[in-house]
C-alpha cells in the first residue's frame, strides 16, 4: 500500500461537521478520520497536518474568549499527542467578523515543501479554497504528486464552492456523514 500525507483545513472540516450534524459538531477522532480517508483510497496515512487558528482574544480577553481559548488549547494538545502536526495561523477581527489569517499560506507551504522533500507522492487534502489551486497545479506538474481532494458541496447552503479546485485535482471525493461516523467515539 502506498503512503500518503493528509492535509486538513481545520476550520473547513469543523464547518462541514457542524452542518452534517444538524447544527452540532459531530464527535469523531481526527486521526482515525484521516486514516480512514486514506484507507478508502488504498493508501496508508504516513502523516497528518492540521491547520487552524486560535480563537480571537481582545485586550483584555472576555470570559467567553478565555473559555474558547482554553478549549482550543486542550484540543490542540490532544492533536499533538496523537502525532498530528498542528500548524496555526492567527485570528483577526475585520469589520466585526472574525477572519483566519495565514492558515492557507501555511497549508500551501507544506504542500510544496512535502512534494519536494519527501518521496511520498500521494496527498489527501480536505479543503475547498481555490487559493490552493496554484500549489496543487505546481506539485502535480513539477513533482508528480497525485492529489485527492475531499470536499463538501451543497448548492443550497454555505458550501457552494468554485469548481476551480475540483478541476485541478486527480480525484475528488465528496465528504459525507458516514465518513465522520466511521471515525466516531
Amino acid at each position: 500500500m502506498k503512503g500518503c500525507i493528509v492535509f486538513i483545513d481545520g476550520a473547513y472540516l469543523s464547518l462541514v461537521s457542524k452542518f452534517l450534524g444538524g447544527g452540532k459538531h459531530l464527535r469523531y477522532d481526527i486521526k482515525k478520520f484521516a486514516q480512514n480517508l486514506a484507507k478508502d483510497q488504498n493508501l496508508f496515512c504516513k502523516e497528518i497536518f492540521y491547520y487552524n487558528c486560535p480563537p480571537f482574544q481582545s485586550e483584555p480577553p472576555t470570559e467567553e474568549q478565555e473559555r474558547r481559548k482554553a478549549g482550543y488549547d486542550k484540543f490542540m494538545i490532544k492533536l499533538k499527542k496523537a502525532g498530528i502536526i498542528a500548524r496555526e495561523g492567527r485570528c483577526q477581527m475585520i469589520d466585526e467578523t472574525y477572519c483566519q489569517k495565514g492558515v492557507d499560506v501555511l497549508l500551501t507551504i507544506d504542500l510544496v515543501r512535502n512534494a519536494i522533500k519527501t518521496n511520498i507522492k500521494n496527498f489527501v487534502i480536505i479543503a475547498c479554497d481555490t487559493d490552493f489551486v496554484p500549489a496543487i497545479t505546481n506539485i502535480r506538474k513539477e513533482d508528480k504528486v497525485k492529489v485527492i481532494l475531499y470536499y463538501f458541496k451543497d448548492n443550497n447552503s454555505m458550501f457552494s464552492m468554485s469548481d476551480h479546485i475540483l478541476s485541478v485535482c486527480d480525484k475528488k471525493v465528496r465528504l459525507g456523514k458516514e465518513d465522520f461516523d466511521k471515525a466516531g467515539f
